[in-house]
């Protein structure tokens, strides 16, 4: 069914909730496992339909965030699915301590359970009235940024149609961007910190009322943490200030000396050539169609995907003046469809929707084929592999997307990876500080990001800026939205790294290996999934400093 044309209704949670009272008396009932697997499919259906719905109205919503009757339907669930949650907490609860789990176990797998066990510790509905200002919060942080009116040239722009002009060969006109830019953070740099704020102290008041000591344990918990913790992530972290900072370090060099600079400021960091970044050669439609072409090309089950996704209209990537900035892949189990949703801009970012969010997509896909619901509950540093994989198994056809310009791609598409390893790891560890530290001050919060700064991007300066002032931070929606998220970029894109320098050399059994693991989806633990289709585990000693060698190596022959 084409996306357009899928009816919605307001899910009724009380009708919610008797359904839900019923499976249970239902499941307690059950006189044997199998009995209560056959109960569990209801549970299925029930929670389809919901995540249906909501997803709907949700995408809607960001379509056009200035939309009243799907602005109401998004603050409906912001305030309503707490308590949903809490009904589910509850089945899973009796799922969990079920006479029969052995027989339950074996049918949705170890995993699961181990899932449930998360879930049920970082949620009770003592904090369902916290959690409800926390989606309150998070939606107002997003409805701001999407409300950005930018005057430029006689338009008036949002901050994503901004970008291509921050990104200009011209350095007149990205500097006129970014004091446009700048100035609209400044204008807002207020409420943006009054909003973390709350939201600090929100998440912490939830973390104490559960009985952890800050929010770092329960962001965990709610991260779906099931087989790494704390102590590896801080190991990983050290490897990457270590050994891989001082390679980026040496990127940035060479983009210098690419760029006839003598040095590197924040309005440069998006640039990669002093003729501008490539762009695509085609226009949104046709950027589609060639993604169709290559997905065809690429595998019996790509151009499946492809197809099912053009032909039910399962894309809304054109930039809009009051749609919500970024992209996402989400789903929309029904309709086994996944949706993409983004914001065309004219830049190199148009295709990495093809290839990023289309890698999410995919995986989605072959998971939704799968009848056991929980192995499509993949945990975040597993989805990212598939999404960032993908924008490296896609390189053979960037040609027909970027023209005589398809080599810069690939050189920049590279860099711009390796460049976002030291950002993305000094993301979560800003986040731990102030989740450990909850009682800062906005103004300490900046001083902290500043140094993290110098520690993980020495080469980079934000002169004169609004953003000198430790505030870049405040721009990524993921450190609002979605805390200790960011981590589960670097840890993927160490493992993308993997793949591009596997696929180099046998691109079959690298494309192999990823089928496999986008079809194990959450069927095993991380680490052991990617020892089985022949990936090491980024924890190890000395998994970055391998990474770093490999890929300054294979920068030496094509920069």
């Amino acid at each position: 069914m084409k996306f357009q044309d899928m009816p919605y209704k307001r899910v009724d949670f009380a009708e919610i909730q008797n359904r839900f009272q019923d499976l249970m008396k239902e499941f307690q009932n059950a006189q044997s496992g199998e009995e209560q697997f056959e109960i569990h499919k209801k549970y299925y259906s029930l929670t389809d339909d919901v995540e249906t719905f909501s997803t709907l109205a949700e995408i809607r919503h960001d379509g056009d965030t200035a939309d009243a009757y799907y602005k109401e339907e998004n603050d409906y669930y912001d305030a309503s699915m707490p308590g949903y949650k809490d009904m589910v907490i509850k089945y899973q609860k009796m799922l969990f301590e079920s006479p029969y789990r052995d027989y339950l176990e074996e049918k949705i797998g170890h995993v699961a359970f181990k899932s449930m066990e998360l879930a049920n510790k970082g949620f009770d509905e003592k904090i369902i009235g916290l959690m409800q200002e926390e989606n309150a919060l998070t939606t107002k942080y997003s409805n701001l940024l999407a409300s950005a009116q930018i005057e430029w040239d006689g338009e008036v722009l949002n901050l994503s149609l901004m970008t291509p002009y921050l990104q200009s060969a011209d350095q007149e006109i990205r500097n006129r961007a970014y004091q446009k830019y700048i100035a609209y953070f400044e204008s807002i740099g207020e409420e943006l910190d009054q909003i973390y704020d709350q939201l600090v102290k929100n998440r912490t008041a939830q973390a104490r009322a559960l009985g952890y000591k800050n929010y770092v344990e329960l962001g965990y918990y709610r991260m779906n943490r099931n087989s790494y913790g704390q102590e590896e992530v801080e190991k990983f972290r050290r490897q990457v200030k270590e050994d891989f900072v001082p390679f980026v370090k040496r990127v940035h060099e060479r983009r210098k000396k690419r760029l006839g600079l003598e040095k590197l400021t924040h309005k440069e960091e998006g640039v990669y050539f002093p003729q501008g970044n490539p762009k695509p050669v085609g226009t949104p439609e046709e950027i589609l169609k060639c993604g169709q072409r290559m997905y065809a090309e690429l595998s019996e089950e790509t151009k499946e995907f492809m197809d099912f996704m053009i032909e039910n209209e399962l894309f809304d990537v054109l930039g809009r003046k009051t749609k919500r900035g970024g992209g996402y892949m989400t789903y929309l189990p029904n309709y086994q469809a996944p949706f993409v949703f983004a914001n065309f801009n004219g830049t190199s970012g148009d295709v990495d929707v093809i290839t990023h969010e289309c890698g999410h997509a995919f995986q989605g896909y072959l998971a939704g084929m799968d009848p056991i619901k929980e192995h499509r509950d993949i945990t975040m540093e597993t989805a990212e592999i598939h999404s960032m994989s993908m924008e490296f198994f896609t390189d053979p056809w960037m040609e027909s997307f970027f023209g005589e310009r398809y080599q810069d791609f690939l050189k920049m598409q590279l860099e711009d990876a390796i460049i976002f390893i030291p950002y993305g790891t000094m993301v979560d560890e800003f986040q731990h500080i102030v989740y450990e530290n909850p009682d800062m001050t906005p103004k300490e919060r900046h001083a902290v990001w500043r140094k993290l700064e110098n520690e993980y991007r020495p080469y980079l300066s934000y002169e004169d800026s609004f953003f000198d002032e430790g505030r870049i931070w405040q721009k990524q929606q993921h450190i609002y939205r979605s805390p200790f998220y960011y981590i589960d970029y670097v840890l993927a894109q160490t493992c993308a790294f993997q793949y591009k320098i596997w696929m180099d050399e046998d691109y079959k059994g690298a494309w192999s290996s990823y089928l496999k693991l986008c079809r194990l989806s959450a069927s095993d633990f991380y680490g052991n999934m990617l020892k089985e289709v022949g990936l090491k585990v980024p924890f190890e000693d000395g998994s970055m400093k391998m990474i770093a060698e490999k890929l300054e190596e294979k920068l030496s022959k094509i920069v």
